[in-house]
């Protein structure tokens, strides 16, 4: 498969085009490499590199076309994502084969991202005609019988920039939104994963979004700036690491900035919380998609009178109930990583942490991309990068405490603070851990990896700012704008 850069709903040539290749690979005989037929096998699609000058088309196509965003009524966009909703509901199946071919995403999860993408379409919908409120002037002597009626209108033009992880919905959480206030959009996504972007802006243009609207570009690093400081762009919505998020939010001081940040989410587990339902949630939560996932469970904090039993569970859950390999096949929890060099920087990390005398509980080897998981110990204050740092790894990272005020003071000397989870039955410690942990939202009884698509999203310190999440998304992406009228017989 081939896809063009796409400008203002037109597909232009191409001056090169870049090779998406399948994470996963086979396994092969010591010291052999793949074939060139192999690595040809290996080849998912070819996407075009967008020129500076294809760039600069995308935004002025976009920009000019905030003016045609504005004319459409609520019900042209509410049909829009109505008719996308329809054309996703049937291309499902297929959308889910290029997520676990181009991002090697087990294909179990590769289904239910299809479908999260499509509660992201249907809470877009209903979130549309929302956005209108009334306030009473009149509390203050000087405006009598005056009231003030509150719209919110579309900033512009987004920018948007996705990571590889969720290469479907994570461009529907800027896309739908877009759509629904009114935005012209740019969409630049990963060039790890980047099929399924334009796969769905063929559907947006097939369900009815006016062609200037929408733009997919992959430019070369070299010619990315104007995507986030040109003054045309009115909105920089950036998902990603936090080194780089910090960085393009430096450099876009006009704009209207939502990054959503890596962490390194913790899950505390409370003395009356039952092991047999915490292991599981825990396991899932820190190797799913091989750990690739900023809310991936990185951080555990168990009490001490427990801790030796709950490493002995966790440790036998993985040995038998995670299956690791081939993304395609249905059972498998944790496929490849996205490249040799993501899965060799944390095996890099691992050894780096056995030199230094940590103790690592579970390991196994590496193999290309894929990188089986790992279960380590710390004390809670560790600087090692294997724990004060975004892994987006198989590893999970474990700590017994003593009372909750350490665990609450540990899971918070953290620069990240995202989400983060809490086993408890106690409603007293439950509430305790809501006002006192620095993060965007904590997750009852389950693992920080929880996340429901239509609730507002994104984390503090330096895992962002903003929320997503459809209405939240559209509340970023529009404006508030006021009327105070003057009722009649006033004066």
């Amino acid at each position: 498969m081939q896809f063009a850069t796409l400008i203002g709903g037109q597909k232009v040539s191409s001056r090169a085009f870049v090779g998406v290749q399948n994470p996963w690979r086979p396994r092969l005989p010591p010291g052999s490499t793949l074939t060139s037929a192999q690595l040809a096998e290996q080849l998912v699609g070819m996407v075009g590199e967008a020129s500076a000058e294809q760039v600069e088309a995308a935004l002025a196509t976009g920009h000019a076309a905030e003016a045609l965003g504005a004319q459409l009524t609520a019900y042209n966009r509410r049909q829009i994502l109505e008719n996308l909703h329809v054309l996703l509901t049937a291309r499902a199946e297929a959308f889910a084969g290029v997520i676990c071919a181009e991002a090697g995403k087990p294909i179990d999860l590769a289904r239910t991202e299809v479908q999260r993408a499509l509660a992201t379409v249907r809470a877009s919908i209903e979130a549309i005609g929302q956005d209108v409120s009334v306030i009473d002037a009149g509390i203050v002597p000087n405006a009598l019988g005056r009231v003030a009626h509150l719209q919110r209108f579309a900033r512009g033009l987004v920018s948007a920039i996705t990571p590889f992880n969720f290469p479907l919905n994570l461009v529907m959480h800027k896309l739908a939104p877009a759509i629904a206030a009114g935005c012209p959009i740019v969409i630049k996504p990963s060039p790890q994963a980047p099929i399924s972007a334009f796969l769905l802006a063929d559907l947006a243009l097939e369900a009815g979004l006016p062609g200037p609207m929408i733009s997919v570009v992959l430019p070369d690093l070299r010619d990315l700036q104007p995507l986030i400081s040109d003054s045309r762009v009115k909105v920089l919505s950036f998902t990603g690491s936090a080194e780089v998020g910090w960085r393009l939010k430096a450099q876009a001081p006009r704009q209207h900035v939502i990054l959503e940040l890596g962490g390194v989410a913790a899950a505390i587990v409370c003395p009356d919380a039952a092991l047999a339902d915490v292991i599981p949630a825990i396991a899932t939560g820190a190797f799913a998609y091989a750990g690739q996932s900023c809310i991936s469970v990185q951080r555990v904090f168990v009490d001490l009178d427990r801790l030796d039993d709950f490493l002995g569970q966790l440790g036998d859950h993985v040995a038998s109930r995670v299956a690791v390999g081939d993304p395609a096949q249905p059972g498998v929890i944790c496929g490849p990583m996205i490249s040799e060099a993501a899965a060799a920087r944390v095996d890099g990390w691992l050894d780096a942490y056995a030199a230094a005398g940590e103790p690592i509980l579970l390991r196994g080897a590496r193999e290309g991309t894929c990188l089986a998981p790992a279960i380590v110990q710390f004390a809670g204050t560790s600087r090692q990068p294997l724990i004060a740092e975004e892994v987006f790894g198989p590893v999970v990272a474990i700590c017994g405490y003593e009372r909750l005020d350490d665990a609450l003071r540990c899971a918070n000397d953290s620069r990240f603070g995202l989400q983060a989870g809490i086993f408890t039955n106690d409603s007293h410690t439950l509430w305790r851990a809501f006002r006192e942990l620095q993060v965007g939202a904590l997750i009852h009884n389950d693992v920080p990896t929880f996340r429901v698509d239509h609730l507002p999203y994104g984390g503090v310190k330096d895992s962002g700012i903003g929320r997503e999440g459809p209405r939240f998304a559209i509340e970023e992406f529009t404006e508030p704008r006021m009327l105070v009228l003057k009722q009649d017989g006033t004066t």
